[in-house]
């Protein structure tokens, strides 16, 4: 029997980076899946998965909007009659200058990486209530609570402020048998990363992701499966005696003082 099996997993911003490495592993570890996502992608990594047998419901829906996450919730029910684990995944990150960013791309990192795991959990921690049980996986980022780089601060203030609402949940629910963890991602090779390396360097974004990479210890980017492998942990009961914790998985980067020193 696999560590997930009989499990089922709600999964958000799972059609591609870390969300689709995260439902991989899942459905490597015979989870049952709710894959929730904006873009209809998101059928394209459901029909992979149910090819290999794995048990797969899509729903789109956009963490924003309270009623199309409830309707998600709802439908997941009648499917399987409970959500077990829920992997609030779903993030956004766009890089601008301080003093020049726009409200409006402010508010976007909030709306979806605050507000939206917000809304998130808020929809699906009902039914862990209900049942005395639930694993909770939110996806923050070294980004903001460890290190930022230039251009970062919305995207910082939003990951950071899902370290507080990890802990705050933990708290509060742990006498439900409600565990609550919180992913803190250094860079991983994903359409997100690739995306801050066209915005930092239109002209030869690859030459940031090497960048990138030369920064890191084992110099290299993650795979998002490697992630997944985290998140399968944390929502399994295998991670039973683990709440409110903070979970860095990025290959050392956040170690050395300076990139210099010593070299």
């Amino acid at each position: 029997m696999a560590k997930l099996t009989d499990k089922v997993a709600f999964i958000t911003g799972a059609s591609s980076g870390i969300g689709k490495g995260i439902a991989k592993v899942y459905a490597k570890y015979d989870a049952k899946l709710i894959l929730v996502d904006i873009s209809e992608e998101i059928y394209n990594l459901a029909e992979e998965l149910r090819d290999k047998g794995n048990d797969v419901l899509v729903e789109i829906a956009d963490v924003t909007d309270v009623e199309s996450l409830k309707k998600a919730v709802k439908r997941a029910k009648e499917e399987y009659g409970t959500i077990d684990i829920l992997v609030a995944n779903a993030g956004v990150c766009k890089l601008g200058n301080f003093l020049e960013m726009k409200d409006q791309d402010r508010d976007f990192h909030i709306d979806v990486n605050i507000k939206g795991a917000w809304n998130t959990v808020k929809a699906v921690l009902p039914e862990m209530i209900k049942n005395e049980y639930g694993n909770i996986v939110i996806t923050s980022s070294v980004t903001g609570d460890m290190v930022a780089d230039p251009g970062e601060t919305a995207y910082a203030l939003s990951k950071s402020a899902l370290v507080g609402f990890t802990k705050s949940l933990a708290v509060e629910f742990a006498q439900n048998n409600i565990r609550v963890n919180a992913i803190c991602p250094g860079y991983v090779r994903t359409p997100m990363a690739e995306s801050i390396a066209e915005q930092s360097n239109p002209e030869d974004p690859e030459s940031v992701l090497s960048e990138m990479a030369k920064a890191i210890p084992m110099r290299r980017l993650a795979d998002p499966k490697e992630v997944g492998e985290l998140a399968a942990f944390l929502g399994s009961d295998e991670s039973s005696y683990m709440t409110g914790t903070q979970n860095t998985i990025d290959g050392g980067s956040t170690l050395p003082e300076s990139v210099s020193v010593g070299t």
